[in-house]
């Protein structure tokens, strides 16, 4: 399974002010405003973290059916850099997902996996033809073979991602 989830900076900027008061104690756990409090540059933690929490609840959504908002059930950890790519960890009840976020100056994605090893078979697909949704649930289907993939499309201000496996 694989979730995704893109946020548009220069959106985010002018839409939303994540220092007003009780912002963070509604979305983050105390060791994530921790992770903020440190962080080099608060405002892209912050995305960061949020990006991974949407990632993960994709997943957690199609395996559950559990529809619902509740960011602070969600928790990020783990985080570190390897070429580039920030990878972490991210927890909700006794589900773990597996997330690789990458940051440039106006985006930030992060895909979403069960299994880590998941990573290496991502595909970006450039359209959205042969996705069908299922109770409101994306499925990438080629119809010559029938094969039925998990897919996920994200989209937030200029940007849209859209990934199978």
């Amino acid at each position: 399974m694989i979730g995704n989830d893109i946020v548009d900076l220069a959106l985010t900027k002018k839409e939303s002010n994540w220092k007003r008061k009780g912002f963070l104690d509604k979305i983050f756990t105390e060791k994530e405003q921790i992770m903020i409090s440190k962080a080099k540059n608060q405002e892209l933690m912050v995305w960061n973290l949020w990006s991974r929490k949407e990632a993960a609840y994709k997943i957690y959504n199609r395996q559950t059916q559990i529809r619902g908002y509740f960011p602070l059930q969600l928790e990020c950890f783990d985080l570190e850099i390897i070429d580039g790519f920030y990878f972490g960890k991210v927890v909700i009840k006794e589900n773990l997902y597996f997330t690789k976020t990458t940051i440039t100056s106006q985006f930030i994605n992060t895909i979403a996996v069960v299994n880590s090893q998941d990573f290496d078979a991502i595909k970006i697909l450039e359209n959205s033809e042969n996705i069908q949704k299922n109770n409101g649930i994306p499925s990438y289907c080629k119809k010559e073979n029938l094969v039925i993939k998990s897919v996920s499309i994200s989209h937030h201000g200029r940007f849209r991602q859209i990934v199978s496996f």
